[in-house]
C-alpha cells in the first residue's frame, strides 16, 4: 500500500513543474518557451548564425583548407585577392584562415566561462535565497566585495599575476583567461538566482510540499531550482557574447590569449599598428567578432522573451 504523504509529494512535484492543457496533456514552461521560440524570426536568424560559428570552432576544415600558421613574409600585408579572400597579415599569414581558426579559442573562452559562472553563481544564489539568514548575509557580502572590483581591471590583475610563457600549451592559456573572467563574473548570477529563489520559495506549491514534510534537498531539487532557472538561462545566453568581447578586449591589450594561440582579439591587436596601410587585417576579424556576439545577444533576447510568461 502506497504512502499517502509520498503520493501527495509526487502530486505536488508535478503541480510545481507542470501545468495541464485542456486536453489533459502535461505542459511545462520549457515546452511553451520552445513553441514560442520557433515562431520568432530573431531566434531563427540567431540560431543559424550560431550554428555557423560553432561549426567554424569545431570543424574549421569545412571552411578552409589552408594552414593558418603557414606564413610568407613576401606576402606581408597584401590586400584581398582571389588567392586570399581576406588578404594577408603583417607576417604573410592568410587572414581568412586565421579568422576561421580564431573562432575556436574565442568561443571556447565564452562557453566555458558562461558555464562556470552560471554553475557557481546559481549554486551559491540558491543557498543564499533558500536558507536566508546568516548564509544569505555571508554569501551576499562576499559577492558585494567582488562586485566592487572593476571587471577588466580585475581580470588584468589575475592574468598579470599568472603570466603565460611562449611555450605554454594553448589550453592552459585559454583556462587562465577563463579563470580570470570567472572569478569576477559569478556574483551577477548569484544575485539573479537569489532573487528568483526568494520569489519561488514563497509559492503555494513550495509551501504545500514543505507542509507535507518534504526535506530541504527535495524542495530545492524538485521545486525551487526548476522554477528559478528561467532568468539565469536568459542572462547566461546574453552573457556568453559579453565574455567573448571580454576575451577580445584582454587579448587586444596584450594580456589575454597570445600567439601561438589564434583568436579574434589577438588578430585585432596585431592589426592596429597597420590600420592605415592594411585595414583588411582589422576589418574581417572584427566583423566576425561582431556578428558572433550579436548572434548570442539576439538569442538571449529571444530566450528571455520566451521564458517570460508576461511577454507572451
Amino acid at each position: 500500500m502506497s504512502n499517502p504523504i509520498s503520493a501527495s509529494l509526487e502530486a505536488t512535484d508535478q503541480q510545481g513543474a507542470l501545468g495541464t492543457e485542456g486536453t489533459g496533456k502535461p505542459r511545462s514552461l520549457g515546452r511553451d518557451a520552445w513553441e514560442d521560440l520557433r515562431r520568432r524570426p530573431l531566434f531563427l536568424v540567431s540560431a543559424v548564425l550560431i550554428t555557423i560559428f560553432m561549426l567554424m570552432a569545431i570543424v574549421p576544415q569545412l571552411f578552409t583548407r589552408k594552414d593558418p600558421r603557414e606564413c610568407d613574409l613576401l606576402r606581408s600585408r597584401q590586400p584581398p585577392s582571389s588567392e586570399a579572400w581576406f588578404g594577408y597579415d603583417s607576417l604573410g599569414c592568410d587572414v581568412y584562415a586565421n579568422t576561421i581558426y580564431g573562432a575556436r579559442s574565442s568561443i571556447a573562452v565564452g562557453l566555458i566561462t558562461t558555464v562556470l559562472v552560471a554553475l557557481i553563481g546559481s549554486s551559491l544564489g540558491t543557498m543564499a535565497g533558500f536558507f536566508g539568514g546568516r548564509t544569505d548575509s555571508i554569501l551576499s557580502r562576499t559577492a558585494d566585495i567582488f562586485f566592487g572590483i572593476p571587471f577588466l581591471l580585475g581580470a588584468l590583475l589575475v592574468l598579470i599575476t599568472f603570466p603565460s610563457e611562449p611555450d605554454t600549451p594553448a589550453w592552459q592559456t585559454i583556462m587562465k583567461v577563463v579563470v580570470a573572467l570567472t572569478v569576477l563574473g559569478w556574483p551577477t548570477f548569484l544575485r539573479l538566482m537569489r532573487s528568483s529563489v526568494i520569489q519561488v520559495r514563497s509559492s503555494d506549491f513550495v509551501m504545500a510540499a514543505r507542509s507535507l514534510g518534504a526535506p530541504p534537498r527535495r524542495l530545492i531539487r524538485k521545486h525551487v531550482v526548476p522554477n528559478s532557472l528561467s532568468p539565469v538561462i536568459a542572462v547566461a545566453t546574453i552573457s556568453l557574447g559579453g565574455y567573448i568581447v571580454a576575451e577580445a578586449a584582454l587579448s587586444f591589450l596584450g594580456i589575454g590569449l597570445q600567439p601561438p594561440v589564434i583568436s579574434w582579439g589577438s588578430q585585432i591587436s596585431e592589426a592596429v599598428p597597420w590600420l592605415r596601410v592594411a585595414p583588411h587585417m582589422l576589418f574581417f576579424p572584427a566583423i566576425f567578432l561582431s556578428f558572433c556576439v550579436l548572434s548570442f545577444m539576439m538569442l538571449g533576447d529571444a530566450v528571455k522573451d520566451a521564458l517570460d510568461p508576461k511577454l507572451r
